[in-house]
């Protein structure tokens, strides 16, 4: 059996592995629970949303690229309506309103890579 350190995401994991026998299960498993690894500081702060900036802020939940603003300034929104499409990962995941109001900026433009908690736009 072998041992070995594996870091994913920052998580660092113990993991042993049974050398042999291919009897079909898996042969790696989790030791315990994860160590915690030593934080990264933040990349930057968000900065404040330029013109008339609303109380709400939509912030981006995972890094990625800006795929589409469906939303526009003064636009009447409803809980749960797409206001940015993100691409991460080959993927087009919508950040949503998270409750009905008006949308007060776009903090964002199509092709801008943003990280997870940037201001995507603010509501009112």
């Amino acid at each position: 059996m072998k041992t070995y350190t594996i870091t994913v995401n920052g998580n660092v994991y113990d993991v042993t592995v049974e050398e042999g026998a291919g009897s079909g299960a898996p042969a790696a498993a989790p030791k315990a629970a994860p160590k915690a690894a030593p934080k990264a500081a933040p990349a930057k702060a968000a900065a404040p949303a330029a013109g008339g900036a609303g109380a709400v802020k939509v912030a981006a939940s995972v890094p990625g690229k800006v795929f589409k603003v469906e939303a526009s300034v003064g636009q009447a929104v409803k809980a749960g309506d797409p206001i940015v499409i993100l691409e991460a990962m080959k993927m087009e995941i919508p950040v949503v309103a998270p409750q009905d109001g008006t949308v007060a900026s776009i903090d964002v433009t199509v092709g801008q890579a943003i990280e997870s908690g940037d201001v995507l736009a603010t509501m009112n």
